[in-house]
């Protein structure tokens, strides 16, 4: 599964700093983390258990800046394997 043009859209928005956000998405549960200025940078994607945890997908955001701000100059997500939970 490969993150397409529609969820990296919505994951290119700020959001609440240091926070865990849990929401469906075409058929799929997920789950995303942001850092200290708010932007996803850990996702979950596939199935939520009973537990709230999610199994399937987890991927990490590699983002690059402008030296000496916190404008972004380009960032992707890495596909970092399977997992059970999130």
């Amino acid at each position: 599964m490969s993150i397409g043009p529609k969820l990296e859209k919505l994951l290119s928005k700020t959001f609440a700093p240091q926070e865990r956000y849990d929401s469906k998405f075409m058929g799929y549960d997920i789950s995303y983390v942001t850092n200290e200025l708010g932007e996803p940078v850990t996702l979950f994607i596939g199935k939520r258990r009973e537990d709230g945890n999610i199994a399937g997908e987890r991927y990490v955001r590699k983002i690059v800046r402008n030296p000496g701000s916190d404008e972004i100059l380009k960032s992707h997500w890495d596909l970092k394997g399977k997992v059970s939970r999130g």
